[in-house]
């Protein structure tokens, strides 16, 4: 057998045999490849096409999202509230800058709730009047009172109504406002470390804003803002104005001065929100003390009405229990021995 075997191998007819099989196996393992063409350009190729289809999806459902938000508003606002607003022309005689002002302190923007705002300064007064007028004559309320009592009454009620409006908003925006207060020393900590760690200033507030709306949805929302007027604006600096004047906070204002300069002036921001960020929990410590000083004061008059007479009851209590007892006692030892 391998005899045979090394013949078969020293033929020269079948080594030629041999070295063309090889060669032509070559071949055709060099030369399919080529006729198949790249996989990875294919694979990459999918992937793209699949890619712009799914942005085109995208695209699709945020432009019907936004289209339907549109047409939600519209419908939201009464189209009754704008025609008796405009036909009275209230915008010219009751809005100012600070009214404005006032609005968007409280999370109010838009055209929608400037003609809410109106209509309700319009309409709240003819209501109080009208319930105060009704309460007085028709139902005999303060029957002991004169007639002019009962005037000035009806007319302080609708005064009420006409500023109603007002104290809400008012109201609104304090609230807002130490919210945000609140939230906004823990919400630069959370940016000062985005930024140390190599984001950019819109990938930080999106973060932060993520993060901080647990504890301040109002100051997660300005992020939000902020950042989507960071995309479309022309200036960077009129979003960070934006977002000071927004909120109305010294705090606030002051990282946006830092913004604007860090970015005016190529200094690093880091540095400057981690002063910032020091000084807005030494604020917030600070009104937290003032708080705490204030409420001695504010605990006399509850501690004068409430807690001494008990207190002195708990106290004196037993004692005059004794006492009464000694004296019930010694008036029966005197009725005995006579």
């Amino acid at each position: 057998m391998f005899s045979q075997l090394s013949k078969s191998i020293s033929d020269p007819a079948f080594l030629i045999a041999l070295f063309v099989g090889i060669a032509v196996f070559a071949t055709l393992f060099t030369l399919i490849p080529a006729f198949s063409g790249n996989s990875l350009k294919g694979r990459m190729k999918s992937v793209a096409l699949e890619r712009d289809e799914l942005r085109a999806k995208q695209r699709a459902r945020l432009a019907a999202e936004s289209e339907q938000r549109r047409k939600g508003l519209r419908e939201q606002e009464s189209l009754g509230m704008r025609s008796i607003v405009d036909r009275l022309d209230l915008r010219r005689a009751l809005v100012d800058e600070k009214t404005i002002a006032k609005l968007r302190l409280a999370g109010f923007r838009g055209n929608n709730p400037l003609t809410k705002f109106l209509f309700f300064r319009l309409v709240l007064p003819f209501v109080g009047l009208a319930l105060a007028g009704g309460y007085v004559f028709l139902l005999g309320g303060l029957p002991q009172q004169p007639f002019f009592m009962k005037i000035f009454v009806c007319i302080a009620v609708g005064y009420a109504g006409f500023y109603a409006p007002v104290l809400y908003v008012s109201n609104r925006a304090t609230k807002r406002k130490q919210s945000i207060q609140k939230a906004w020393p823990d919400a630069l900590d959370l940016m000062l470390i985005c930024v140390e760690s190599g984001m950019t200033t819109e990938a930080a507030m999106r973060r932060v804003a993520d993060e901080i709306g647990a504890q301040s949805v109002e100051l997660a929302e300005e992020f939000v803002l902020t950042n989507a007027e960071l995309s479309f604006l022309q200036e960077r600096r009129q979003a960070y104005e934006n977002l000071a004047a927004r909120t109305g906070l010294d705090s606030v204002k002051s990282v946006a001065q830092a913004l604007i300069q860090a970015e005016r002036y190529g200094t690093p921001v880091a540095h400057a929100l981690r002063v910032l960020s020091s000084e807005s929990r030494d604020m917030r410590m600070n009104e937290a003390e003032k708080k705490a000083a204030a409420l001695p004061p504010k605990l006399t008059v509850p501690m004068i009405l409430f807690f001494l007479p008990v207190l002195f009851c708990v106290i004196l209590g037993p004692a005059g229990i004794q006492i009464s007892e000694r004296g019930l006692f010694g008036d029966k030892q005197q009725s005995s021995s006579n």
